[in-house]
């Protein structure tokens, strides 16, 4: 068993030879012309546990745990953990905002541009999905390139290292606070649509 569960490519493959299991064996008959936008929508929300999930991890616990990481530490931290989990986060960004939006044209023709312009019947999600969208650009126009510099990823001297790293990480908190009304639409609308 830890021979499997060490090894984090079969553990993947275990879990999508399972999820493939579930979707087929349960709902194969029912699902009919379904099975695209049950696969998108699943992905969706796959990359956006992914990304809210890796927000939450680098405001919770790195940021408030660095200040009292020993000196001699901090390195393994900012050259191994962090690349590494900033690389998932702003892909599964992009992946969680793309899929998405593909999501909402294959539900109906239309809808996220009725999203996208807050009509009637689509506000809430519409709400949901700028938040979306402006937690996405964040990662990729500000937390990122920041986060570059600060962890010495680019050529970057110690002050701007140090602006760098308070720029990414008010953007990162901004991105936390966005994401409790970001998800609340994003549940809300199937139940009030």
């Amino acid at each position: 068993m830890s021979k499997l569960l060490g090894n984090l490519n079969l553990a993947m493959a275990l879990g999508v030879l399972l999820l493939l299991a579930a979707m087929f064996g349960l709902h194969g008959e029912m699902m009919g012309d379904n099975y695209a936008t049950a696969w998108l929508r699943f992905f969706h929300v796959l990359a956006g546990i992914t990304w809210i999930g890796l927000l939450y991890y680098f405001n919770l616990v790195q940021i408030p745990t660095m200040p009292s990481v020993p000196a001699e530490l901090k390195g393994g931290v900012s050259k191994y953990i962090a690349p590494r989990a900033l690389f998932w986060f702003r892909w599964s960004a992009l992946a969680t905002v793309i899929l998405g939006l593909l999501v909402a044209e294959t539900q109906q023709a239309g809808y996220a541009g009725r999203a996208l312009t807050l009509s009637e019947g689509y506000r809430t999600i519409g709400i949901g999905i700028w938040l979306g969208l402006i937690m996405a650009a964040n990662v990729w126009f500000i937390i990122w390139p920041n986060q570059k510099r600060a962890l010495g990823l680019v050529a970057a001297d110690d002050a701007v290292k140090a602006r760098s790293a308070t720029t990414a990480m008010m953007a990162s908190r901004t991105n936390f606070i966005l994401s409790v009304p970001m998800l609340y639409c994003m549940v809300a609308q199937a139940h009030i649509g």
